[in-house]
């Protein structure tokens, strides 16, 4: 049935282009994703994601891939929760509102309060997506499989193994066993290297969570870029910004997985002024070998060395030239790729007015910065490729977050060097 759907869905953009609907190709194929649902939404997000794998074309225009869904009515909301949590739902909690605070393609959210008074909110997988998940790409790897086998040029990407490592990305975001475990680490984290009282994430309700629910502490705050607000719970704002930085660098060093989405929906300033770090479904794991050269290419960030940049890079990337590396040419290139950096400029909201979210619905008032900072981070890799570098999506994930931070940044403390600033400690 899915397979069918999939094909007619196909057979009508076919049709549109025949009869003259002919958007550029990247544009049509992420309107096609986006009319598929979950499993299209979220390889497109992988596209945008991962310029190290795919064309520059594709990975700017899967930048636009909304992961924004109507909502389910509640009473399949309430069936969901009943089939996991139990059928008499007021054992558990004194109320669940109905309405939902988010809405996307894998999950529902909704904010409920505990029968012992906690607010919590509660993660609660769509009906079938795991199973759409699963279907919608074994049909890709087979027909990559084809496709590899009837154009031999194509067996040179590797297509089914990105499919297969895509799958593996998405089945794992379908398990909230596997977020709740992603979140008690980064506790324990947190709890070990002493930052309780600079940051924290949500307290996960063990009895109350499951493959399909995942019951979470609601946290009450404001976000980190909400620079009118974060004054009623900071009195410094750059000293915040410090915190947030400190907490995810440590656990780069120091964290089974670091937190791979932190963008501007899942930074928080809460009401006692902590940093709550929120949605732990896009983790990244990083080697040891990979993280001593991120670690050198910091430094060469700090210090403006491009030499020792060029270096840290070849060192994180795959190449069987490393020998033929021309390092002079490459720092040369780099030089002039971060100095573009330095040149992104940053719309500032009118006096009084909060920061928006750049991921809210009804548009993105930083989109112009947001594709200079994605372009920014593909024209690294291709600056990598030309020198015969292939770099791991953990690099571009590290990559993303990083200019993230460098956003918050131009937000929060303009004067802050993100590599050099003495009370950045956990870098030293």
């Amino acid at each position: 049935m899915r397979v069918g759907q999939t094909t007619g869905t196909l057979a009508k953009q076919g049709f549109g282009w025949l009869l003259g609907d002919r958007p550029p190709v990247p544009a049509l194929l992420r309107q096609t994703f986006e009319e598929l649902g979950a499993t299209y939404i979220k390889l497109g997000q992988f596209i945008a994601s991962s310029p190290s794998l795919f064309p520059a074309e594709y990975v700017e225009e899967f930048q636009k891939c909304l992961d924004r869904t109507d909502a389910l009515p509640y009473t399949t909301i309430e069936k969901i929760l009943k089939k996991e949590l139990g059928s008499d739902l007021s054992a558990i909690f004194q109320e669940i509102e109905e309405r939902p605070l988010a809405s996307a393609s894998i999950a529902q959210v909704h904010a409920a309060r505990l029968r012992t008074g906690e607010d919590v909110v509660l993660k609660v997988q769509k009906p079938g997506v795991a199973d759409i998940l699963l279907t919608d790409l074994n049909f890709l790897y087979v027909q990559a499989k084809l496709l590899e086998f009837f154009a031999p040029g194509f067996a040179r990407t590797s297509l089914s193994a990105i499919i297969t490592d895509v799958q593996k990305t998405m089945l794992e975001e379908c398990d909230f066993l596997n977020e709740a475990k992603n979140i008690r680490e980064f506790r324990q984290f947190i709890k070990d290297n002493d930052l309780s009282a600079e940051a924290t994430a949500p307290r996960v309700y063990d009895q109350h969570t499951t493959l399909k629910v995942l019951t979470m502490e609601r946290f009450h705050g404001v976000p980190l870029t909400d620079l009118a607000s974060i004054r009623m719970y900071a009195k410094h704002p750059e000293q915040t910004l410090i915190s947030a930085l400190n907490t995810w660098f440590a656990s780069l060093m120091a964290c089974e997985s670091f937190h791979a989405d932190v963008h501007a929906g899942n930074l928080m300033v809460l009401t006692d002024g902590r940093v709550g770090f929120i949605d732990f479904g896009i983790v990244g794991r990083i080697k040891r070998d990979t993280w001593l050269a991120m670690n050198s290419l910091m430094q060469a960030m700090a210090t403006q060395d491009y030499r020792l940049m060029a270096e840290s890079l070849a060192g994180i990337g795959a190449t069987d030239e490393a020998e033929k590396l021309d390092f002079d040419q490459f720092a040369a290139d780099l030089k002039k790729l971060f100095e573009n950096l330095e040149k992104l400029d940053l719309p500032l909201p009118e006096p009084g007015q909060p920061m928006p979210d750049p991921f809210a619905q009804g548009g993105n008032p930083f989109a112009a910065q947001e594709q200079q900072m994605n372009r920014l981070l593909i024209d690294m890799v291709e600056l990598g490729e030309r020198n015969g570098l292939r770099f791991p999506r953990e690099f571009a994930l590290l990559m993303k977050q990083f200019l993230y931070f460098d956003r918050y940044i131009q937000i929060l403390a303009p004067n802050l060097d993100m590599f050099g600033d003495s009370r950045l400690k956990r870098l030293q």
